[in-house]
């Protein structure tokens, strides 16, 4: 069995911020799907997720079309090679936004968080790297794959703070790990394998801090039009205060065949 990877993707600025500084990519024929959200002084946080983003990308698509070139950081072989490949290219990315940090002082401090999902035939392997999050989709009902590299999650971890008292957190904010700001990175990575009509989502937090997951269940289970989802995402963070920005990629597992019969029937109805 074959699987197609339909998706949706949009960005915004929210409400309350001067620029947005979140950068995603969505490459369908890589099967990679990137969403990150820089931080740092004055435009150095849209710095650091556009730094991590092309990086990604750039290193998948050299290593498919060079799948000698050496593994950054060494293999897990508790993973596939293409998981492995997915953290490679994170910790490049950690690389090239730390030494790009320190050679110009305007971008001191700058470091961004990431989430990352490629597909490889029926698998999903994915990583991430503070506090934007990917979650799944299935039997309707939604699960997160990630957990929070955050200071308030790590409190919910450990017994010292309720999911409602991290909410109303005015640390809410702090991410204990993220891209750039240390010469190495702990990434955080898993495996999935996939079924016909899973979703997924990736998005950072400027969704979920306004948004609960009941909500979003309810968005994403409520229409095949994916770009559409991802729109009205974006519209309920905006509702909620828009007091970040926010970045969401929505991605539906469909059967090859499947996909190809919807495709049809779409430009027929179109015509």
């Amino acid at each position: 069995m074959a699987f197609a990877i339909l998706h949706g993707a949009q960005s915004d600025v929210g409400r309350k911020r001067p620029h947005n500084e979140d950068r995603y990519c969505a490459d369908p024929k890589l099967g990679l799907f990137v969403v990150c959200d820089g931080m740092g002084g004055g435009n150095a946080g849209e710095v650091a997720s556009a730094l991590a983003v092309e990086t990604i990308h750039r290193h998948l698509a050299e290593t498919k079309q060079h799948p000698e070139l050496p593994f950054i950081g060494g293999l897990d072989d508790a993973f596939s090679p293409p998981t492995n490949r997915l953290v490679s290219a994170i910790r490049l990315a950690n690389d090239v936004i730390y030494n790009a940090a320190r050679e110009r002082s305007e971008w001191s401090g700058m470091g961004t968080t990431v989430v990352a999902a490629a597909f490889t035939d029926q698998i999903l392997s994915f990583a991430h790297v503070g506090d934007s999050r990917l979650y799944l989709v299935r039997n309707r009902s939604i699960q997160p794959l990630t957990m929070d590299h955050s200071w308030v999650a790590e409190q919910v971890r450990h017994g010292l703070l309720t999911e409602e008292e991290a909410e109303r957190s005015p640390r809410r904010n702090i991410v204990t790990r993220a891209l750039g700001v240390d010469v190495h990175v702990n990434v955080t990575v898993g495996e999935l394998p996939l079924v016909p009509n899973d979703l997924l989502l990736l998005c950072t937090d400027g969704l979920t801090k306004g948004v609960q997951a009941s909500r979003i269940l309810d968005t994403l289970i409520d229409t095949d039009e994916i770009q559409a989802v991802s729109d009205r995402l974006i519209t309920m963070a905006n509702e909620s205060g828009g007091d970040d920005n926010t970045t969401v990629i929505v991605l539906a597992v469909r059967e090859e065949q499947d996909n190809g019969l919807w495709q049809r029937l779409r430009h027929r109805l179109a015509i």
